[in-house]
């Protein structure tokens, strides 16, 4: 984990910490154990949670979000489980952070039902449940469950690929006006 500490550039007289994660699962350490403590730990010290991910929020990009639906069993709070087993109390939500799901190398136009739509919109679709009690429909709504209910502020952000691909070897020589306009912006 990383820290940094820097002034907070909208509150004066106060701090701003930045911490960074290893990534989650890293095939190096063969044990999911450590993710999913980081992941928790993560969560407790952050009043905003960044979640960085590539392309599409998908079944691929959800199943990487698993360590969120083993929070419960990671921090105590005082509440009752709910019928479907996720946390659902003032006081363990209390302890959560905003989510943020940042999303690099995008590249799908945002529409839904052929409108267009705002990255945030893209997001809570993603985050719209299955109909239906089979275990299929519940081990896909799981992860988006605890999402909508652990993390009851939600954004996300976009970014486009910063150059052409091929280029990308090169990326750390170019020069702003060398990448993708929209990508700076």
């Amino acid at each position: 984990m990383w820290m940094w500490c820097v002034p907070h550039p909208k509150k004066p007289n106060r701090t701003l910490v930045l911490l960074d994660t290893q990534g989650l699962g890293d095939v190096e350490k063969g044990d999911n154990q450590n993710d999913s403590w980081i992941f928790a730990l993560a969560i407790l010290l952050s009043s905003t949670f960044v979640y960085n991910s590539m392309g599409t929020i998908n079944q691929q990009a959800m199943d990487q979000l698993h360590y969120v639906t083993e929070l419960t069993d990671r921090v105590r709070a005082r509440s009752s489980p709910d019928v479907d087993g996720v946390e659902d109390s003032a006081d363990f939500v209390s302890f959560f952070p905003d989510f943020v799901w940042t999303l690099r190398d995008f590249s799908l136009d945002l529409k839904a039902d052929g409108e267009s739509i705002t990255a945030d919109e893209y997001l809570e679709n993603s985050l719209k449940l299955k109909k239906g009690t089979s275990p299929k429909d519940k081990t896909f709504n799981l992860p988006r469950l605890c999402i909508r209910k652990f993390f009851p502020k939600k954004k996300c952000f976009i970014f486009d690929w910063p150059i052409h691909r091929k280029k990308l070897g090169q990326l750390e020589e170019l020069c702003d006006d060398e990448l993708d306009s929209e990508f700076v912006q």
